[in-house]
């Protein structure tokens, strides 16, 4: 089971049994999941088993070939996710594209949506510019303030 697939399924555990708190040791993994105001925390385990690699704090999507990350512009408004979940990119797997790179958007429209614990949120903008950038893949699970959109004004 892929490591974003295992933190769906805990999030489903901890909202079945309305659980604040929930860690779990999987294969060697260890998963520690926070429900906090606003969402649920993902929090990397300090305490891996030995031998075990550890849990990534980079985001999924993040590139680890040395200087090849862009880099935001002085200008750029970024939008960050504000809990913890799956991102779309579209109300349904058939239907177009919420925004692609270079539409130009208003403060308020929606950008994506985010399922968390089987609810379904709207992330809108705050900014109003062109997009320049979409970070997470479609399907993605998103962290907490992990960036998500580049907007230009």
């Amino acid at each position: 089971m892929q490591e974003s697939e295992t933190i769906k399924h805990l999030l489903e555990i901890m909202h079945e049994h309305d659980l604040d708190a929930l860690k779990v040791k999987v294969g060697d993994q260890i998963f520690e999941l926070v429900r906090r105001e606003g969402g649920v925390t993902f929090v990397p385990s300090g305490a891996a088993m030995p031998g075990s690699s550890p849990v990534p704090s980079a985001p999924a999507g993040a590139a680890s070939s040395g200087g090849s990350t862009p880099v935001a512009g002085a200008n750029v408004k970024k939008v960050t996710a504000p809990l913890v979940g799956v991102f779309y990119r579209s109300p349904s797997p058939d239907a177009e594209s919420f925004v692609n790179v270079g539409d130009r958007v208003e403060p308020g429209q929606v950008l994506c949506i985010l399922e968390a614990m089987k609810l379904f949120n709207e992330i809108t903008s705050d900014h109003g510019g062109v997009v320049t950038r979409i970070i997470p893949e479609n399907g993605e699970l998103v962290s907490l303030g992990q960036e998500m959109f580049w907007i230009e004004p």
